[in-house]
């Protein structure tokens, strides 16, 4: 994220805690996610191989816009099929002949962790609610600054490209109900038809960061050595992962 290169010092020594987000489970595996799994993979086993205790992480994304959307093109339960896909993806590591990570956590297991951090953000008086009832994280732009990448420090000045990705809708699509274009869902509300779970702000379901947030807490507390995943992710999925779990680790730290 900030392209330096220093010696690895993991927090405890003679352990290290590694967070790896995996696959939204809409579709097969393809070369990227087969890249991302053997390059973590070969970092997994070289560090147990260096006498480490290593705790590895890699997430499914089993809910998700992308996976409602297919369902739907396929006429097939959303939850039913990302576990299929999900599956699949464990056959596809089989394949390749990856090691089980230690810990494959599904974000429909995980709705309690990720509602306890969200009622968190709230007594910080860290977001907004939209319209719809969405949830969403507001970051006054200033505070965020101080948490972000040089690159992304950028995007929040308007000046750099990954503004743009956000205006453009690479991955999050533009959606108005934004007082800001780098406010992200924490928790969106239930559509007629869609997967849902009940909250304290009504039926609905994760936005994208808050999971990976939750679930790496859940299994690596606040403060972890490694966090990984596909390229693509760097931004704004890592950027917006890490501007809620530091705010929350300093609120814990207090």
């Amino acid at each position: 994220m900030i392209k330096t290169t220093e010696d690895f010092k993991p927090l405890v020594p003679g352990k290290v805690g590694m967070y790896v987000c995996g696959v939204t489970s809409y579709d097969l595996s393809h070369i990227g996610h087969a890249r991302a799994a053997v390059v973590f993979d070969v970092l997994f086993r070289y560090l147990q191989h260096l006498g480490y205790e290593v705790t590895y992480v890699r997430n499914f994304t089993d809910i998700d816009d992308k996976i409602i959307h297919k369902a739907n093109e396929l006429g097939e339960d959303p939850l039913s099929l990302s576990n299929r896909f999900c599956e699949e993806y464990l056959i596809d590591m089989d394949s390749l002949q990856c090691l089980l990570p230690t810990h494959q956590p599904r974000v429909t297991d995980h709705m309690e962790q990720i509602k306890d951090m969200i009622t968190q953000l709230k007594r910080m008086a860290l977001f907004f609610v939209g319209r719809s009832s969405t949830m969403a994280l507001h970051m006054l732009l200033k505070e965020m600054c101080s948490l972000l990448s040089t690159n992304s420090q950028i995007m929040v000045n308007c000046l750099g490209r990954n503004w743009k990705i956000l205006e453009l809708g690479e991955r999050v699509a533009v959606d108005t109900r934004k007082r800001n274009p780098a406010d992200f869902a924490l928790w969106k509300a239930a559509k007629p038809g869609e997967p849902s779970w009940e909250s304290p702000w009504g039926p609905g379901r994760p936005g994208w960061h808050i999971e990976c947030s939750a679930m790496s807490a859940h299994y690596l507390t606040f403060k972890f050595d490694i966090h990984g995943g596909g390229s693509d992710l760097a931004f704004p999925h890592h950027e917006n992962e890490i501007t809620q779990s530091v705010l929350l680790h300093a609120k814990k730290a207090m």
